[in-house]
């Protein structure tokens, strides 16, 4: 699996965990210059504390399209170190 987001590869591996529709990406498959920390953060009643990382690519900015659950409650242990994508990112095979 591969995400892009403005003609670029942003992350790519072999083995993802889908939750939910989204492909959730090992944190060591992800290019680490197209990512900033955002102060963004949310709450899943069954998943936890997720926190967001902004894309950068070329000089443009996708707010918070990235986010992650460093410690997600149990019934979503297996997303640990990984990360998801929305907002025009494109994930495919």
């Amino acid at each position: 699996m591969k995400a892009t987001w403005n003609g670029r590869i942003i992350a790519e591996s072999a083995v993802t965990e889908v939750v939910e529709g989204n492909h959730y990406f090992p944190r060591e498959s992800i290019k680490p210059e197209f990512y900033r920390e955002s102060a963004t953060t949310s709450e899943c009643p069954w998943k936890g504390h997720a926190e967001y990382f902004d894309v950068l690519v070329d000089g443009e900015v996708n707010a918070d399209a990235a986010w992650h659950y460093d410690a997600p409650k149990d019934a979503a242990k297996q997303i640990a170190g990984h990360v998801a994508f929305w907002r025009g990112v494109v994930v495919s095979e």
